[in-house]
């Protein structure tokens, strides 16, 4: 082994052999248990941030653990690059926006800006030490996943669980497009609570109170409660709505809250959610002044163009103008916006195509109740979100780039022509169906919407299987193992997911659910590039190597998010050249050595304590990467590497080592440490890849005749190398050496100064006396006396 051990040289170097000899290839031919991964398939969305590099190395963790745990692993990697993330990402690099271009044209310009981007995007994947089979990769925007996609709509159709229909939806005024609740998130936002006042027709006046008074001309009620006495003779009367004169009835409902406010509000077609419900529970008219790009319409007469919140401030300047602003507080209150770009998010009447589900909530509360959640309390978001789910799922866009939706409407008559399963993928603005209507017509109308990347990412088990050509095999994979993923996404991916299994299926997508969480900038805040406090991992790796950073990784709980900290990553490359040297000292007094299981007759104390610890170790590392508890597992093994092995096992058994005869004590020695340092490596690999590679391929694959590490399998409970009274007796030394070197320490000595003499105050003095001369040897005392 070298002096030193060169990250750089060497990350790339291993990077490059496990794919050139397919290491992490699936084979469905091979023997053993299948252990199965629907991999989070990265959004193409951008450069990978230091989020993606810390959850996707928990779930390589578990990957690697498994396959060295025997399981045959299949662990695909795939890129989410359909639809409106990949769009942005498409006019952003291109300096364009969709509608400006044709539709052809754009979604020419969308796959060849894939081409040119997706090898970087892989190989940033591939350098945060992923395991995934690099052979199988999958795209949610090739032939592939749109033919999985749009049969998957047309056998919901054909169950009568697809409809489309004109309904209030929300609506991205930037993206220019429907969304779906799922891709709502409330920020907080500063707004002035405006209270306006409204002339009543016969006389009078009634103040109503609003955040957004550029919706006046949308107005088409005001509403109280029904026993606010303040407006119990208000109720029925007609008012005049400022500004623009339409008169609208003032009517009760108990959903007015009244305390805030005035307690009379005013309902806007469409405001929020509330207006919807009482849109159509009052049979209210509809009035929109908003239009699909965020600017006003002609209902809004003299403001006509102008932008939502430019429209706000003129509207309330004529308003005070005219002495019908009566106050105005500033506050700040949770908006509505577009996950996607951050957008305020309106709501639109526009033709729709939604998935029927809201039937169906109780059913997947039991298909949650049914999943293995790690950690357990995570269960609740999902089981929050599924009962407070008020709409169906809105799955169109209107959007150029994305999964067609596999339709044409009769010109005739209007009925929905479905795509032949045969023929897919298609593109219905480029194809006819083959068949007239029932009608006798055969003049149809394409249709121009696409997917929402989610109907086809809730897809990803089916996708990723796909993969596999064996029937048998794949059949037999449903439910897939496991389903990694980040807490954020609970409501988009593991729902929607779960709601499709259960649709086509009515099975599990997986068995086990594990979720991550979140990296946090060193003063707990969430990184946003928006404030400026986004850490890229390539800077990380460049200075500290892959493995650092994902010791790091590494240290945070299930579920948890984690500041993220310089100093924790030093600790990770500080470990890294740990394993390297003491390895490197331990390996070069193994050299000539060929491992014999005679040899364990000849152990000595120090040697049974060591293979007692390490023992321990790989039960409790065992039994909590059986649960996902990586972080827990990386503590243990960290105890033991650094404590037990380092501090005190090495330090121990110089003396025998150094000795040059083969004599019998030397052999255990080797013996011992031949099994601890490989088995050393072997508990760390799924945490540190690179180095745990690097030193086996340097000594051990000679004598081991395996092709990588990653390929071993772990360490087992050997129960003959477990001498739990000889182990526990030793553990009295241990504590003498830990005593005596504090006492060096406070005194400001060194480890070898010389101690005349040693009292060690003890209950078990005849145990400890037979080791006392060890104890003298290794920490230069003189005499030691018990007491």
């Amino acid at each position: 082994m070298k002096e030193q051990y060169d990250f750089k040289k060497q990350e790339a170097k291993w990077q490059k052999f496990w794919e050139k000899e397919s290491i992490f290839k699936f084979d469905s031919r091979k023997s053993g248990k299948i252990f199965s991964i629907d991999t989070p398939p990265p959004t193409f969305s951008g450069k990978m941030h230091l989020g993606h590099a810390f959850s996707y190395t928990h779930e390589d963790i578990i990957a690697r653990y498994q396959r060295m745990n025997g399981k045959n692993v299949f662990y695909p990697f795939g890129i989410d690059n359909n639809g409106l993330a990949t769009a942005k990402l498409v006019e952003k690099a291109n300096n364009v926006r969709f509608f400006n271009l044709e539709r052809k044209d754009f979604i020419k310009l969308c796959q060849s800006t894939l081409k040119k981007l997706t090898p970087d995007f892989i190989a940033d994947w591939q350098k945060i030490g992923m395991s995934c089979d690099f052979s199988k990769i999958y795209s949610t925007i090739s032939p592939e996943s749109q033919k999985i996609s749009q049969e998957h709509f047309i056998e919901l159709y054909n169950q009568d669980r697809v409809y489309q229909k004109n309904s209030p939806i929300l609506w991205c005024p930037e993206c220019q497009t429907a969304i779906a609740q799922a891709e709502m998130e409330d920020k907080e936002m500063p707004a002035f609570f405006n209270e306006i006042e409204f002339k009543l027709e016969a006389g009078g006046r009634i103040i109503i109170a609003t955040t957004r008074p550029e919706l006046l001309p949308s107005c088409v009620a005001i509403f109280v409660h029904p026993k606010d006495q303040r407006y119990k003779d208000f109720i029925g009367k007609t008012v005049i709505v400022p500004l623009f004169n339409q008169k609208v009835k003032i009517i009760a409902d108990d959903k007015v809250d009244k305390e805030k406010g005035t307690g009379a509000v005013m309902c806007c077609t469409f405001g929020d959610t509330t207006d919807i419900e009482w849109f159509l529970k009052h049979k209210l008219p509809l009035q929109i002044s908003l239009g699909k790009d965020g600017k006003m319409n002609k209902l809004a007469k003299e403001f006509v163009g102008l932008p939502a919140k430019i429209a706000q401030r003129k509207i309330v300047e004529k308003l005070k103008e005219k002495n019908l602003v009566k106050d105005q507080k500033r506050i700040t209150h949770a908006v509505n916006v577009h996950e996607r770009c951050g957008t305020e998010i309106e709501i639109l009447p526009t033709k729709q195509w939604f998935i029927k589900y809201l039937d169906l909530k109780d059913q997947f509360l039991k298909q949650s109740i049914k999943l293995n959640w790690y950690p357990p309390y995570m269960k609740v978001r999902l089981d929050n979100w599924i009962k407070g789910l008020g709409w169906d799922w809105c799955i169109s866009r209107q959007r150029y780039f994305g999964t067609p939706i596999p339709v044409w409407h009769c010109e005739k008559c209007g009925e929905v022509i479905l795509a032949d399963i045969k023929e897919l993928p298609i593109d219905p603005i480029h194809s006819k169906p083959k068949k007239k209507c029932k009608c006798g017509s055969e003049k149809y109308i394409p249709e121009k919407d696409v997917f929402d990347t989610w109907v086809t990412s809730a897809l990803t088990p089916q996708i990723a299987l796909s993969l596999i050509k064996d029937k048998k095999v794949r059949d037999k994979m449903i439910p897939m193992s496991l389903r990694p993923q980040a807490h954020d996404i609970i409501n988009f991916w593991l729902f929607y997911t779960l709601a499709r299994s259960y649709l086509h299926l009515k099975k599990l997508p997986w068995k086990d659910v594990v979720i991550s969480g979140f990296v946090l900038d060193p003063e707990g805040k969430k990184m946003s590039k928006s404030k400026g406090n986004i850490i890229e991992p390539q800077k990380i790796i460049d200075e500290y190597g892959t493995d650092a950073m994902r010791f790091w990784a590494a240290q945070s709980a299930l579920g948890e998010d984690l500041r993220y900290s310089q100093d924790e990553i030093k600790i990770g490359k500080r470990t890294v050249i740990k394993i390297w040297n003491a390895s490197k000292f331990a390996l070069m007094h193994v050299e000539n050595y060929s491992p014999r299981l005679t040899d364990i007759k000849y152990l000595e104390d120090e040697d049974k304590w060591i293979l007692s610890k390490f023992y321990e170790a790989i039960e409790q590392y065992t039994n909590k990467m059986d649960k996902y508890e990586y972080s827990r597992a990386k503590e243990i093994i960290d105890n033991f590497f650094w404590k037990n092995l380092c501090d005190y096992y090495l330090e121990i058994v110089k003396s025998r080592l150094y000795n040059q005869g083969d004599n019998k004590t030397k052999r255990a020695a080797q013996f011992t440490l031949y099994n601890i340092i490989l088995g050393s490596l072997k508990l760390y690999a799924p945490i540190a890849p690179f180095i745990t590679e690097n030193v086996y391929q340097d000594y051990f694959r000679k004598k081991e005749k395996i092709k990588s590490i990653h390929l071993t399998r772990l360490p087992k409970l050997e129960k003959k190398l477990y001498f739990k009274k000889t182990a526990n007796d030793f553990e009295l030394v241990i504590d003498a050496i830990a005593r005596i070197r504090k006492h060096k320490s406070e005194q400001h000595l060194s480890m070898k100064a010389d101690l005349k003499k040693v009292f060690i105050e003890t209950k078990n003095k005849n145990k400890l006396k037979k080791y006392l001369p060890l104890i003298s040897e290794l920490m230069f005392v003189e005499k030691i006396e018990l007491k």
